[in-house]
């Protein structure tokens, strides 16, 4: 029984995997690395601040796991390619790719700068493009790889004053897809988490207000706001072996918010 019980857990292993994780300074790209590094993964901290993705890090090596951090900005192709060229000088490859990094600006549509616009769609949907593209390369030559992009319920659903994020996240689920279909011969996954209400630095603003914070749990049948920790095995899973079949899907977590809805 015992033997029958590791070998049913041992395809979640990552051991001998390059992760490479955007976003990862904070919130939910944070705790994603956490738990790929311990999976087995070397995990490669992506993000603009490099005092947070160090910070990252150094927790995973402190830990006794593997990571190391690079700076980038995903809305640039230069900058992106620049960090895959590091990665692939160091590890040589890439085995999985976290699209995590994103933004929000609340604000109503007829006040939205086009500066504003901008930088949710080329954050959200082109950083992606830009990062799927550069490790999509050495994916296809070797014929496997796991991209794993971080959505949202708001690409399903519409929020006030959120125009632009609920726009960006709808696309990076058809691209999800779109991308599936094209890279299935080249046995390479691609499939996308989207949360719901996360407690995170992207809105702990939004949350502080106490009666914005209480209007959005009741609208949460769990009657609370998830944690980063809880989408661990799922992105461990997505990176795995075990979700070999599993392509161009999205999977929601959001303590029951859509179904509510």
């Amino acid at each position: 029984m015992a033997n029958k019980r590791e070998s049913l857990f041992a395809c979640l292993r990552l051991d001998g995997k390059v992760a490479i994780v955007t976003g990862a300074g904070r919130g939910l790209g944070r705790a994603m690395s956490l738990a790929l590094a311990q999976a087995g993964c070397y995990v490669v901290c992506v993000g603009r601040t490099i005092s947070q993705i160090e910070e990252v890090s150094k927790e995973i090596n402190s830990m006794g796991f593997n990571a190391v951090a690079i700076a980038a900005d995903v809305t640039s192709s230069k900058s992106v390619n620049q960090m895959y060229s590091h990665v692939m000088d160091q590890v040589h490859r890439v085995d999985i790719l976290v699209n995590n990094a994103g933004v929000g600006v609340e604000k109503p549509l007829v006040e939205l700068e086009d500066a504003e616009w901008d930088v949710v769609m080329n954050t959200n949907l082109r950083g992606s493009f830009y990062c799927a593209r550069a490790v999509g390369r050495q994916m296809i030559e070797r014929r496997g790889g796991k991209i794993i992009n971080i959505a949202s319920v708001a690409g399903i659903r519409g929020y006030q004053n959120f125009t632009s994020y609920c726009t960006s996240k709808a696309a990076l689920i058809q691209f999800t897809r779109a991308l599936a279909f094209e890279w299935a011969h080249y046995n390479i996954n691609v499939n996308a988490i989207a949360p719901g209400v996360f407690l995170t630095g992207f809105n702990d603003k939004a949350f502080s207000n106490e009666k914005i914070r209480n209007a959005m749990i009741k609208k949460i049948p769990f009657g609370r706001f998830g944690q980063g920790e809880e989408l661990n095995i799922l992105v461990v899973y997505l990176a795995s072996k075990a979700s070999d079949f599993m392509t161009g899907e999205t999977i929601f977590i959001d303590g029951g918010q859509l179904a509510s809805w």
